[in-house]
């Protein structure tokens, strides 16, 4: 598989709705099933995103000194003094409050970096330059009226449109939001795929319509079938997948 060329490369988009006080995050790399290891959000705690020689242990960690109540630079600071690897790391957080913190490890490759304001960090490592970032931060910044499973894609979308990563080879992505429930409202996987951008894309259009049905189901099974309560709400069902 060409994947195995590719090795630590990344860029994520971590964000807080002003509106909602929704958490989530979007990330795409190179490297096969990233959700299953840089994504970490709770639901009124925060987000916090692991990445490049990424630990995953470090994102479980960050949500819980998050419940504890430290804010989001002190998450970053104790992580630093706690993690001998460091430098390999890239780590982003965002607290309930959309308070931002972030750190690039030294052992980053070029281009690594972040642009970080109140509510949203935009950040990767081994990108073909700075501009990847600015244009997630930028599109993210333009859909505030958007809920924020939309505004996470757009950033990625277009952290992709502006040239990615180097080599160009985005094989897995993943995108989770919470709301306030303990359960996601969105938490999508493209585990390995050539166009990972392009399906997340079709996955979360797909799904979109269907967030308030998933959210009604375990209370009321009676509900039925997606299909029936889509006609029911007169809601159209997502462009088909392919």
């Amino acid at each position: 598989m060409d994947f195995l060329k590719y090795e630590g490369d990344t860029f994520t988009i971590v964000g807080r709705c002003e509106r909602t006080g929704m958490l989530g995050i979007c990330l795409v790399t190179s490297e096969i099933a990233t959700g299953s290891r840089g994504p970490h959000v709770k639901a009124g705690v925060g987000a916090v995103a692991t990445q490049a020689y990424t630990n995953p242990y470090l994102g479980k960690l960050g949500l819980n000194l998050l419940e504890l109540g430290f804010p989001a630079h002190k998450v970053v600071e104790e992580i630093r003094s706690t993690d001998e690897y460091i430098e390999y790391r890239q780590i982003g957080v965002v607290d309930k409050d959309g308070n931002t913190a972030v750190y690039t490890g030294k052992e980053n490759k070029e281009w690594a970096g972040a642009f970080a304001k109140k509510n949203y960090i935009a950040m990767g490592n081994y990108l073909v330059n700075e501009g990847v970032a600015k244009a997630m931060a930028n599109a993210f910044e333009a859909s505030a009226s958007e809920d924020l499973e939309e505004r996470l894609m757009r950033a990625i979308e277009a952290g992709g449109n502006a040239g990615g990563q180097h080599g160009g080879e985005h094989h897995a992505a993943a995108i989770i939001v919470y709301d306030r429930d303990i359960l996601p409202r969105v938490d999508l996987r493209v585990d390995y795929h050539k166009k990972s951008i392009d399906k997340l894309r079709q996955l979360l259009d797909f799904y979109k319509p269907l967030i308030p049905y998933y959210i009604a189901r375990p209370l009321d099974p009676t509900i039925g079938g997606y299909g029936d309560w889509l006609l029911k709400h007169g809601a159209k069902q997502g462009p088909a997948l392919k």
